[in-house]
């Protein structure tokens, strides 16, 4: 067995590009506009992960765009998506300057939850070993729920 993507149904196409690649950074590996279906479908991985996804399709976030307005209840959209990151601070601080809120903050120097656009939650985690704590983190209260 091989795992090789996650589905995440989304809204707006555009404003999930803008989070998962320009916030988040993760890569466009291919698209597919499929007319019939009216959908699209726009694979994305990791930085560390993108030759292999290239070379073997895996492992991957497929986002789903139906050009027709669904509403994605009942947990029909997915629960969480977790990523380890290079620096769990500055990806944070990143997010947040660009509006996105933390919901939980990573105040242990090891994991936060953010949510997507789409309410995704998204877990990070930090690299081999947490970071020393450090302000605002280590006071800042949850937000929201993750």
């Amino acid at each position: 067995m091989q795992y090789l993507h996650t589905m995440v149904r989304v809204a707006d196409l555009e404003q999930s590009m803008h989070f998962y690649c320009d916030l988040l950074g993760l890569q466009e590996v291919y698209r597919k506009d499929v007319e019939k279906g009216r959908f699209t479908l726009v694979y994305l991985a990791a930085e560390q992960d993108l030759e292999r996804a290239k070379r073997d399709d895996a492992p991957m976030v497929e986002l789903t765009y139906n050009w027709d307005p669904e509403s994605y209840d009942g947990g029909r959209n997915f629960g969480h998506l977790a990523f380890r990151v290079e620096d769990i601070y500055a990806l944070c601080e990143k997010l947040q300057r660009n509006g996105v809120t933390i919901n939980r903050p990573p105040r242990d120097g090891h994991m936060a939850f953010v949510r997507s656009p789409d309410g995704i939650s998204i877990e990070l985690l930090q690299k081999g070993e947490a970071l020393a704590p450090q302000e605002p983190w280590a006071s800042m209260e949850n937000t929201g729920s993750w």
